[in-house]
């Protein structure tokens, strides 16, 4: 069997997975890179993808069109081995997989990027907005560049205990309360002016189909995800924030600038990896040409929460970068755990 850059990447998926905390996932994606036939419809896809296997998580794509299958009922003898049941021998599971991976519609699930919008990222992105507000004074304009189905735009409508300080909304149903490390982060009231994301394929969350596809690329065995990730699709799905579909550059240079009264908040976690390198130095040279044009009283902040070195394996970094009118102030915050579940606060 060829050693094609999908199977290659399918092995690579399957380490992240077990240092993630998910044997199944991992299982599955091993399974597809050693057992999947090159001769099926889907093996010869895979194995001829033109495009980067690793940057457009092709082994994830997969996993997701299984799990959904599982989810939707349509799979049983693959679903009695799926979690909570133990983790299976992997020729019992390979195969239930088989014939499943037959399916046309598991093909289909190719031409779409996974979009877990993993809502506990926002544990770690509201100690930056915290941040950003107590050394401004001013509400938030949150912008947030590839935002899925928008659950991270919405850090006001979660509660939040970080280290010893508790921001949010304290009657909502999610709380987020990840594990903490090192120094509180700002213990201070916090406004939101407005806020919009930008994405390539949002996800409409009032749309059932869609809510269900979101959370077929969960990893089947970490509940507290899948049962975190429904309660904020809940949540959103009655208020549902103002998304653009569109390129993150294109979004950016045409409508990220500072505005008197509020800090405009553009922020990211997860996704700039994904975006070309083209796009990403077009984001940069535009925040930078924006600053240029900041106040104090029209300050624009960037906040990431991404890999610097996407595949080394460190965990992301927090950076803050404030434009107030003096030029640019760049520093770290902290580092966190992919899905939001550690903060490591500087």
């Amino acid at each position: 069997m060829s050693d094609s850059a999908f199977r290659q990447h399918a092995r690579w998926q399957a380490g992240w997975c077990r240092a993630l905390g998910s044997p199944f996932n991992a299982l599955v994606c091993d399974l597809l890179a050693e057992r999947l036939s090159p001769e099926t419809a889907l093996g010869r896809r895979l194995d001829g993808w033109a495009g980067n296997a690793e940057a457009e998580m092709l082994a994830l794509r997969v996993a997701g069109g299984l799990h959904a299958r599982v989810r939707s009922g349509r799979a049983p003898a693959l679903a009695a081995l799926y979690p909570p049941a133990p983790l299976p021998d992997a020729d019992a599971l390979w195969a239930a997989m088989e014939p499943v991976l037959a399916a046309p519609s598991i093909c289909r699930w190719l031409d779409v990027a996974p979009q877990t919008n993993e809502v506990a990222r926002s544990a770690a992105l509201m100690p930056c907005f915290l941040t950003v507000a107590q050394e401004t004074g001013l509400p938030l304009a949150l912008v947030e560049l590839g935002c899925s189905g928008g659950l991270n735009l919405l850090p006001d409508h979660y509660a939040f205990r970080l280290g010893n300080v508790r921001a949010g909304n304290p009657e909502s149903l999610l709380a987020l309360e990840p594990d903490w490390i090192g120094p509180d982060p700002p213990d201070v009231q916090i406004r939101f002016a407005s806020r919009i994301g930008v994405d390539l394929n949002p996800i409409d969350l009032s749309d059932p189909a869609e809510r269900a596809r979101m959370l077929a690329y969960v990893w089947p065995d970490q509940f507290t995800r899948l049962e975190r990730m429904a309660t904020a699709m809940t949540i959103v799905s009655e208020i549902l924030p103002e998304i653009a579909a569109g390129d993150a550059a294109d979004f950016v240079e045409a409508r990220v600038w500072p505005q008197p009264g509020a800090v405009t908040t553009v922020f990211h976690s997860i996704a700039m990896q994904y975006f070309s390198a083209g796009s990403q130095q077009r984001i940069s040279e535009h925040m930078n040409r924006a600053g240029s044009a900041a106040t104090a009283d029209a300050p624009l902040a960037w906040v990431r929460m991404e890999h610097d070195l996407p595949g080394a394996g460190e965990p992301p970094t927090l950076r803050l970068t404030m434009w107030r009118g003096q030029g640019s102030e760049d520093r770290l915050l902290g580092r966190a755990h992919p899905h939001g579940s550690a903060v490591a606060w500087l």
